[in-house]
């Protein structure tokens, strides 16, 4: 006797979509990210903030399972408030780093920036062509807000607001850009 499964899209794998980048400058570094949750082809939250606080000026740009992602910045969180109470400190962002990435190999690597989630295939191009050794924090924003919004046009998993995260020595400051003020591309 045959069992019957279900439909076949139950034992799909659900694709997950977003668009986020960082990128650094002397003193410190610009995040950002869209705001829209997706689960296939439906958008399940228009407005979730993708910048995860997991100190004090320490950032981590969420993508993947929006459960996973949450839950495993939530454990981190609360690891690094353990550490700098054992050493009375502020942690490293090598501390957060090594708690979030683990490989078999165990690679971290320091990089002027980055981009990642489904969005950041569309703007590839624009970073390698747009991006210069020695930008300003202002430039930097500028930068992250200009990427987000070429992905946010072009692909369908991205979208909704901007959220952009600077951090330098003296604290962090954060910003949403609605879409309707995100700049355009294109002759409409």
């Amino acid at each position: 006797m045959l069992e019957e499964t279900g439909p076949e899209w139950l034992s799909e794998e659900v694709k997950t979509g977003t668009t986020i980048i960082a990128i650094e400058f002397n003193g410190g570094v610009v995040l950002g990210s869209d705001s829209r949750v997706s689960a296939g082809d439906s958008v399940v939250n228009r407005v979730m903030n993708k910048l995860s606080p997991l100190h004090d000026k320490i950032y981590c740009a969420l993508s993947g399972s929006a459960a996973d992602a949450q839950t495993i910045a939530e454990m981190v969180n609360y690891q690094l408030h353990v550490h700098s109470l054992e050493i009375d400190e502020d942690p490293q962002v090598r501390s957060a780093a090594t708690l979030v990435f683990a490989t078999l190999n165990g690679l971290l690597t320091r990089q002027p920036f980055a981009v990642g989630g489904s969005g950041s295939s569309y703007v590839y191009g624009f970073v390698d062509a747009e991006y210069r050794k020695g930008m300003n924090k202002e430039e930097c924003q500028q930068f992250v807000v200009n990427t987000l919004s070429l992905a946010m046009n072009r692909d369908g998993s991205s979208g909704g607001v901007a959220y952009i995260v600077s951090i330098d020595e003296h604290g962090t400051e954060e910003k949403v850009i609605l879409g309707n003020d995100l700049p355009t591309f294109f002759d409409q």
